[in-house]
């Protein structure tokens, strides 16, 4: 169940590609960032947005939802630590060199996420706190490998430098969560 746990959440900040999210009945969900060399910018500009949403949304749904306190503190920090992200996100768009990033600073889910966010709306009491953290375990680990390759490898200075800053940030969700995961095994 931790290795289960460890692998499903860190898209969701950095949406980093990945197959569709998991149908319902389905315990595991792929993660396709476990061996990226290289993230090209429009990848990482359409991916940050949406998995940023996505990390608020199913945090304002948690603090709501979630039975353990320890969870619910968990999701208040995401939301602040997310919307700061999204506002950091947006100043590097505007100063970056990236043309094609119209629009991209939005707050719009893509398909991936909104599945994954209205599986969790399906979901209550133990289930939908077990779901949550299994997703944001997920998320992070993905965002880190995310972040951690546009950091080293992206081309566009300011997205590179917003990437640089981000990722301690990312690392200690990533931490926290797994945290939270062994403690709700």
């Amino acid at each position: 169940m931790k290795a289960f746990l460890s692998i499903t959440a860190a898209a969701i900040m950095a949406g980093a590609p990945l197959a569709l999210a998991q149908s319902a009945n389905t315990s595991t969900m792929p993660l396709a960032t476990d061996s990226l060399s290289k993230v090209d910018t429009a990848t990482f500009v359409k991916s940050v947005p949406s998995a940023n949403t996505f990390e608020i949304e199913s945090s304002k749904l948690a603090q709501k939802q979630a039975t353990a306190d320890d969870v619910k503190a968990f999701a208040a920090q995401m939301i602040k630590d997310h919307t700061k992200a999204g506002e950091d996100f947006k100043a590097a768009i505007s100063q970056g060199q990236t043309t094609s990033a119209t629009g991209a600073a939005g707050t719009t889910l893509d398909s991936k996420h909104q599945a994954l966010l209205d599986q969790l709306k399906e979901v209550s009491g133990d289930g939908f706190q077990s779901k949550y953290i299994e997703m944001q375990t997920q998320a992070h680990k993905e965002a880190v490998a995310l972040f951690s390759t546009y950091a080293s490898s992206g081309d566009d200075p300011a997205l590179k430098e917003f990437a640089k800053k981000t990722l301690p940030v990312l690392k200690m969700h990533e931490r926290h969560v797994k945290d939270l995961a062994a403690a709700h095994q």
